[in-house]
């Protein structure tokens, strides 16, 4: 921040941040919208996607960006009746249209397939992906929901591949494939104090 502790005023498009289980995916988000001076949405999101799907924000929660293998293939194999309406999906199409009203005005979101709705929909949001170590994960995700008494490195495989096939589900494409972003950072070896700078610096060349 300028010493005359004014935000830096940059033209930038939305921001969206994809990350592994316990990358301090949250932590950037934040670190940016303080230099930024513009909103950043992560849990926050959960409201709004409750309020514009109608479920309850408990049921979000659990199912706004986690899904196994095994459901992902019961929802393929349920949506093909006529009858079936799953709620997992739902619950998707609300948090597009969430998505798809936040970024009418700049701000940072974080997960929630959200690069891939926005370039779908023409939009040009700066898309960052984090990923680091299981050891370098497994200090923050105590910090995290994981369950006390439960192998750290297990929790975080599980985490991630259940993150990873709700992006595949839902975009058809491959979380955390380089190509896909406009930068990538290994927040195990990167802190984030230097991520954010970096992240200044593309903003102001863009």
């Amino acid at each position: 921040m300028p010493e005359n502790g004014k935000k830096e005023v940059i033209s930038y498009p939305v921001i969206t941040i994809s990350r592994e289980y316990g990358a301090l995916g949250r932590t950037l988000a934040s670190a940016l919208s303080d230099r930024l001076g513009i909103p950043y949405y992560d849990k926050d999101f959960v409201k709004k996607t409750a309020q514009e799907s109608g479920y309850e924000m408990e049921e979000v929660e659990r199912e706004s960006e986690d899904m196994s293998t095994s459901e992902r293939m019961l929802n393929t194999f349920l949506n093909s009746a006529v009858s079936y309406n799953s709620s997992i999906d739902a619950i998707f199409r609300a948090q597009k249209k969430v998505i798809l009203e936040l970024a009418k005005s700049p701000c940072i979101i974080v997960g929630r397939c959200a690069d891939h709705i926005l370039r779908e929909a023409g939009a040009d949001p700066l898309c960052i992906y984090l990923y680091a170590s299981v050891d370098a994960r497994m200090k923050r995700a105590k910090e995290l929901d994981a369950p006390q008494g439960q192998n750290l490195a297990k929790y975080i495989e599980k985490r991630d591949k259940q993150r990873k096939t709700y992006y595949k589900q839902y975009t058809g494409c491959d979380m955390g494939q380089a190509s896909n972003y406009t930068i990538c950072f290994d927040t195990g070896r990167i802190s984030i104090p230097t991520c954010t700078d970096i992240v200044m610096q593309l903003l102001e060349q863009k």
